[in-house]
């Protein structure tokens, strides 16, 4: 017998059959309404997956800087416990980027319609946020403190994230018996502390490890913010009415090492901070920054599609639009 296999190595295995009988108690518990997706707050993104983002998942959104990524996020989380109420569901989020204060802010700018400068009174000289529109603030924060999230924002190494994790797990499972449904967000993937000699590849690896087991052993659905490479900026990615327009997985800031854990992959785009006027191969009309398009280019259970939205970054938030009209031309129409 080979001295390097041990007990515990030969009980590594389980009958298939177990596996589908978990998928048809799954099905069944679908069909009868008793087990539901996460929703967003977008019926694109929701049909893009399982009539949302399944627990159990891992969701990346990558974009270049100023384009979306931390807007979506912050939305999906703020509108989530409405959209999803019942579900007994908890946030736990890691945000290495910003202030705490600075995220309320937008928050706040979101639920009143007002400019992040406006509410810092910041917007012109001498004038000053009313104070009956603190008040509200006051109103909106007191509600929304009911909602069951929770922040972290001392970076750490992956190790730090895999303990934390599994120690908020473990404590709520301790006082309701139970696991909650728990949506993990990460606000930039890049901000995990590489452990020592660890190279920044190395740390996207053992993250994408880290989520894929935890997502296996509890009800949880990640959501990891990523960087997009500079490539996409380069001068021929950004000329008009090309196929290299279009986002893809290989601009992924480390590639494989995030997409191959993914269950989901969205990229966003604003094509007119690329000068970009007439958007791919379909030639779609680009007609100022607030446009924003979805492209989810992986979904293991769902679509892969194309989507495009309006980016108020004035009111922090993300609202669906019509799909641009197409540059028409002499040539194309066959005159």
């Amino acid at each position: 017998m080979n001295d390097n296999i041990n007990e515990s190595t030969i009980q590594n295995w389980v009958s298939h059959h177990i596996f589908y009988e978990e998928a048809l108690v799954y099905m069944e518990k679908r069909a009868e309404g008793k087990i539901h997706s996460f929703k967003t707050p977008w019926d694109k993104i929701n049909s893009a997956g399982i009539l949302g983002f399944e627990y159990n998942s891992i969701i990346i959104i990558a974009a270049r800087p100023g384009g979306g990524k931390t807007l979506m996020k912050d939305q999906i989380i703020r509108e989530g416990f409405k959209i999803n109420s019942g579900q007994g569901i908890r946030a736990l989020e890691f945000q290495f980027e910003m202030v705490g204060r600075n995220s309320k802010i937008r928050e706040f700018s979101s639920v009143s319609k007002q400019s992040y400068k406006y509410l810092c009174s910041a917007e012109k000289e001498g004038v000053r946020v009313d104070q009956n529109l603190i008040d509200k603030c006051r109103q909106y924060a007191a509600s929304a403190s009911k909602y069951p999230i929770d922040i972290v924002d001392k970076p750490g190494p992956v190790e730090y994230l895999r303990a934390t994790i599994i120690a908020y797990m473990e404590y709520h499972f301790a006082k309701n018996s139970k696991y909650p449904k728990t949506v993990v967000t990460l606000d930039h993937s890049v901000l995990v502390k590489k452990a020592k000699n660890q190279s920044t590849l190395d740390m996207l690896n053992a993250l994408g490890e880290m989520c894929t087991e935890l997502k296996k052993i509890y009800p949880i659905l990640f959501i990891i913010l990523s960087q997009l490479n500079r490539e996409i900026e380069s001068p021929s990615r950004c000329e008009n009415g090309k196929h290299g327009n279009y986002p893809n997985s290989n601009d992924i800031f480390g590639g494989d090492a995030l997409n191959q854990h993914a269950d989901m992959l969205i990229i966003l785009d604003r094509p007119a901070l690329r000068y970009i006027t007439v958007y791919g191969p379909e030639r779609f009309i680009i007609e100022n920054d607030t446009q924003l398009i979805a492209h989810v280019v992986k979904s293991r259970t769902g679509d892969t599609r194309m989507s495009f939205f309006g980016a108020s970054f004035e009111n922090m938030r993300i609202v669906d639009a019509e799909t641009p009209e197409k540059e028409k031309s002499k040539k194309r129409n066959g005159k």
